[in-house]
């Protein structure tokens, strides 16, 4: 089974593709706003390794965010477009769990919003469960609360590897593939602007 695995919403674009638990292709390019002229290219450079085509992935898996606002709309749209031009089956999986797949235990994972602040979550991998939700927090609040745990392993957007197999096993399926939207968790700068003048 070939799955398709694209991230875009940090700094880094991830791009693998994986072929019955073995990684035939795996890279991160690091990136300035400029994911967009990269992601169809190393797509199709995954697809030319392996030596397929589009049409013959079984799967593809989004990070869906958080994430740059620009930036998360980048895979969102390239994977919802793969999945229903070629019908193929589409799973979604959290940026912030993407991002902290490769540690065990105890995680904090952060994706830096500006102003002090992240999207972050504290997340058990051995459990895949959250000790603390996703959600946009103050990036010393998340900090304090990782400090109660030992041998807390900290995954941010400038410094984390992928464990491709993780990705695979806590995908979730998209029933709709036309109604897939990235997950924010915040406004937009043009929504606040627009709430701030209606007020």
């Amino acid at each position: 089974m070939y799955s398709l695995i694209l991230d875009s919403a940090t700094k880094i674009l991830y791009v693998a593709l994986i072929n019955d638990g073995n990684v035939l292709y795996e890279k991160y390019i690091e990136g300035s706003n400029d994911h967009a002229k990269n992601i169809v290219f190393r797509v199709d450079e995954a697809l030319n390794t392996a030596g397929i085509k589009a049409k013959d992935l079984d799967e593809i898996i989004c990070g869906v965010g958080p994430g740059s606002y620009t930036g998360v709309r980048m895979a969102v749209t390239v994977c919802k477009m793969l999945s229903i031009f070629m019908k193929k089956s589409l799973y979604t999986i959290s940026t912030l769990q993407l991002i902290s797949s490769s540690n065990k235990g105890v995680c904090l994972s952060m994706i830096d919003a500006r102003r002090g602040n992240a999207f972050g979550c504290i997340i058990d991998n051995d459990k895949n469960e959250y000790i603390i939700d996703e959600a946009l927090y103050s990036k010393e609040y998340l900090e304090a609360e990782a400090a109660k745990y030992t041998n807390v392993s900290v995954s941010t957007e400038a410094r984390y590897k992928v464990d491709p197999l993780y990705v695979l096993r806590n995908k979730v399926l998209v029933k709709e593939p036309h109604l897939l939207v990235p997950n924010y968790l915040r406004e937009t700068e043009a929504e606040r602007n627009l709430h701030d003048k209606k007020n």
